[in-house]
């Protein structure tokens, strides 16, 4: 049984019956509730077969889950997520917290935050995962790592993004992009990049000045969806769960919209339903969108890639004509409004060219860069700005 709390109060147990999960209730109030998703208006919640939506999203996947279950697999002879979250839960710093028999509070190592930028060797990140392997409750599968990192007299939770042979310079790309959705005038995760831009470090956004946390949930936990149907929706859905849970309906709308017209000109076609999620305080009486995370240019890997999820029924990438109608229909914005906040991302896009290009003088082995670069150029020409469908020609192919 791995037993849940809020404000060191058990108000949850969480349980694993054959192929039903039962998340089960004892203290209610509805500031006690889990997430969105899991308000405290009923006794018992039951998945069956199906772990809940809303606690998957901290098991890991990709390279983790695989380091994970070889490690599982030798000593209890099976794995599966109840196991992993087991290991896990224990040591997640959350607006809740969890408590495991698996496991029992461990002390961690911090580490400064100035000689992992400067030391962003293999040697370094297998350091880390192997200090911090307890810690990795997260999602996504790139090969990555959760770290306690000192800056100043501030220790942090940070993630340590790196990359192999087949995403080459994903730390610079991501790099590249946020800061592109950051002059759109959309707030970001922080990150930092290291010396020899094999490290992308993010600090989690989750953490409150005070040393509170904001509470956080995915989309994909939202619509009640698992993670093997994160590619299953549309961006007209997640424009409606935004709509009908945030407390700042205006700004978190116009943010949202912005980050969905950024996804189109960046070329990310990854923009799946965990990467968009919502914030709120510990009551719930202030819901937000969370800070863009996670934005990548991907057709530089996959020179055919799509986008990630529906608009207006199809999956391609969408000229300015469709994108101001879904602000209009979608976003609850004027036509005016729309065109105004496309142009501005437009301009940003405009002004990530330029800094990518004076990146590139500097240093022109960057080959990814160079097809970021010509991608991005596809998305300001007028004349290609229809709906690109994959016969189009693409000229960063070529590289």
């Amino acid at each position: 049984m791995i037993e849940i709390f809020r404000q060191k109060k058990l108000i949850a147990s969480f349980i694993k019956d054959n192929n039903r999960f039962i998340i089960d209730y004892k203290n209610f109030d509805i500031e006690n509730s889990i997430a969105l998703s899991l308000p405290n208006t009923q006794k018992i919640y039951l998945f069956d077969y199906k772990f809940p939506p809303f606690l998957e999203s901290f098991l890991p996947e990709g390279y983790l889950y695989e380091i994970f279950k070889n490690l599982l697999a030798k000593e209890h002879g099976r794995v599966d997520d109840y196991l992993i979250f087991s290991l896990l839960s224990s040591s997640i710093q959350s607006r809740i917290e969890f408590k495991s028999n698996l496991q029992n509070n461990i002390e961690f190592p911090s580490f400064n935050i100035d000689e992992i930028l400067l030391n962003d060797t293999n040697d370094t990140f297998n350091t880390l995962l192997q200090t911090f392997l307890n810690k990795n409750a997260i999602s996504g599968v790139q090969p990555k790592t959760v770290a306690l990192l000192k800056e100043k007299l501030d220790t942090k939770e940070y993630i340590i993004k790196t990359w192999g042979e087949e995403y080459q310079d994903l730390a610079l790309n991501e790099y590249f992009c946020l800061r592109a959705v950051q002059k759109a005038g959309v707030k970001t995760a922080n990150a930092k990049l290291s010396k020899n831009n094999k490290f992308l470090i993010v600090e989690k956004f989750t953490l409150k000045p005070d040393g509170a946390f904001y509470g956080f949930e995915e989309i994909l936990s939202l619509m009640d969806k698992n993670r093997d149907r994160k590619y299953d929706g549309s961006y007209e859905q997640i424009a409606k769960i935004i709509y009908s849970y945030v407390t700042n309906k205006a700004e978190s709308m116009v943010a949202y919209y912005k980050t969905v017209v950024m996804n189109y000109l960046l070329k990310n076609g990854d923009a799946h339903l965990k990467n968009f999620g919502l914030l709120f305080d510990d009551d719930f009486k202030n819901i937000f969108y969370s800070p863009v995370y996670d934005v990548v240019n991907t057709v530089v890997y996959i020179y055919k890639d799509k986008p990630a999820l529906m608009l207006n029924g199809k999956k391609i990438w969408h000229s300015k004509d469709a994108l101001v109608k879904f602000g209009q229909k979608s976003c609850l914005l004027s036509q005016s409004e729309a065109n105004k906040y496309y142009e501005e991302c437009y301009g940003a896009l405009v002004w990530a060219i330029e800094e990518l290009e004076s990146y590139l003088v500097k240093n022109p082995n960057f080959k990814i860069g160079k097809m970021m670069r010509d991608s991005w150029k596809l998305s300001l020409k007028e004349e290609e700005m229809k709906e690109l469908d994959n016969e189009t020609i693409r000229p960063w192919k070529n590289y």
